[in-house]
């Protein structure tokens, strides 16, 4: 387990009264304890800084005996046959890729607490990507419906209804739910909408759905759809691997995910680093698309509130004692600057590349619109170590951190922007001393991508630990691994359920045998 700076150490080299000795071993004691009981992974607290190994990082963060299971651990029944559904859901997911997944997870959940019949989700891929290849351009769809059998019935579209000798499509009675909507309210009042009409069409449908939710088997089926459901199309996979097999023939890689972009900065308010044309440019932006607020930029910067910059991050990497043979793939949009900002870190860090520079040119034909952010997003799930520069308000880098944590707790280095500001604050005022020890720091004194406990605003898509994992000897019954295989969890519980309902009906043809036989006699 990798340990943070301070520590054991120096707390045998103090000297107190024999009473504070009994209180601090105590609570020493009881600390190690509440640490290993709940696996959160932290720098052990006998190592220094400067002792830190950073080639450990390359290797996934220590598990402590924990593993990605998001089977049910409870009794889950089939989902209703078309007879039994009370009626189809429709939902149009809104914003960018990975805010459209979360939606997508949170548009299954909700079709399993009304009892519905889920249609396939929409992507508002037009506004956002200008792009028209919708759900089933990016994800593979009958994989999508397959894994998801015992879950939610899913159909392709609404389908036709006969009334007074006419055929026609039924149509759902539009509603916009309440952001963060409780389950009870999909329970409740979504629910009837559904049963008065039919079929009900929730849109905008991003962020609809409460991220805590007491009932851990609807968080465990978020985890099947995020990491087992949504599978992307073949061709988009393959691009992936090609990238990261090339990357990867010499080494190992990182992934940044730069979010040094327009529309960032402008929602983030911090363009006091930037020329008076810029930042008339980013003022412009957020008066166009954002809430009207008076924001200061170095108020932002000292709350964490600012996307690193590049240079920041090559600083941060430098400190950390990674050296110029790094190789390291840029996932982003359009860096908003452009190389100026980009030269500190290429001078830094010249082994720089991205989906478009690292293959070959017709790797390029399949990176286009929400393609490109789907290989980004495999690329990066793949890399030995993460880093995101922004996880505010950020899907991509927040879906990826939970998504790393699930596929074997792969290395995830995440800056404390907040810590961080009055150092380089410092820096750039001249005040350099220890600047590189002070990073480190911050830095060496998080989890990498451990097992930890979830504390808000942190989002379940994140952390989902420890709903969606199980300890192999867990001393809490609850922690329990079940059976290894997903489907062979479902698919016995279904099957048991189809032999509930064969006897039920093998009784009811009985009964009834006997009935007839008696009055016929």
């Amino acid at each position: 387990m990798r340990r943070g700076p301070g520590g054991e150490a120096s707390l045998r080299r103090r000297r107190g009264p024999a009473r504070l000795w009994v209180a601090v071993a105590a609570l020493v004691a009881g600390t190690i304890w509440l640490f290993s009981s709940s696996s959160v992974g932290l720098l052990g607290a006998s190592y220094r800084v400067q002792d830190v190994d950073v080639n450990k990082l390359w290797r996934t963060a220590d598990s402590n005996g924990w593993r990605a299971s998001s089977a049910p651990r409870t009794y889950w029944p089939p989902p209703p046959t078309e007879s039994e559904s009370s009626g189809y859901l429709r939902v149009r997911c809104n914003g960018g890729l990975n805010q459209q997944r979360s939606a997508i997870c949170n548009a299954v959940v909700a079709a399993r607490i009304m009892n519905a019949t889920l249609v396939l989700p929409e992507l508002d891929t037009n506004s956002f990507w200008h792009d028209e290849s919708g759900f089933v351009g990016i994800y593979d769809v009958p994989h999508f419906i397959k894994t998801l059998k015992y879950d939610v019935r899913i159909v392709m579209s609404i389908p036709e209804i006969t009334a007074n000798g006419k055929t026609k499509k039924l149509k759902a009675h539009q509603i916009r739910p309440p952001r963060d909507a409780p389950v009870s309210w999909y329970a409740t009042v979504a629910l009837e909408k559904m049963k008065k009409y039919g079929a009900v069409y929730l849109t905008p449908f991003s962020h609809r759905l409460a991220e805590d939710i007491d009932d851990p088997e609807l968080q465990r089926l978020r985890c099947r759809v995020n990491y087992h459901a949504l599978r992307f199309k073949p061709h988009i996979m393959k691009t992936s691997s090609e990238i990261v097999n090339k990357l990867r023939s010499e080494g190992h890689f990182m992934s940044i995910h730069l979010r040094f972009e327009l529309d960032m900065l402008a929602f983030a308010g911090c363009i006091d680093i930037f020329t008076p044309h810029e930042q008339k440019i980013l003022l412009k932006y957020r008066k166009e698309h954002f809430a009207e607020k008076l924001l200061v930029p170095r108020e932002r910067r000292l709350i964490g509130k600012c996307p690193l910059t590049p240079e920041e991050v090559g600083l941060i990497l430098r400190a950390m004692r990674f050296d110029n043979t790094t190789r390291i793939y840029l996932a982003s949009g359009e860096l908003f600057g452009g190389k100026r900002f980009m030269k500190p870190f290429k001078a830094m860090f010249p082994r720089l590349e991205n989906h478009s520079t690292v293959g070959p040119g017709k790797l390029e034909e399949n990176t286009q619109g929400l393609a490109g952010s789907a290989v980004d997003y495999m690329v990066c799930l793949l890399s030995d170590i993460f880093i995101p520069t922004y996880d505010g308000p950020s899907n991509f880098a927040n879906n990826l951190m939970g998504h790393r944590m699930y596929y074997g707790f792969r290395t995830t280095i995440t800056p404390n922007r907040k810590a961080l500001a009055p150092i380089f604050i410092d820096r750039a005022q001249g005040h350099t001393t220890g600047f590189e020890q002070r990073i480190r720091q911050v830095i060496f004194n998080t989890h990498f991508g451990a097992p930890h406990k979830r504390i808000h605003p942190e989002s379940f898509y994140t952390n989902s630990w420890p709903e969606c994992f199980c300890q192999t000897n867990a001393r809490n019954h609850a922690d329990r691994c079940p059976p290894d295989n997903i489907n062979d969890v479902l698919e016995s519980q279904f099957q048991s359920e189809e032999e509930i309902e064969e006897a039920r009906t093998t009784n009811q043809t009985d009964s009834t045998g006997q009935t007839e036989e008696t009055m016929i006699y």
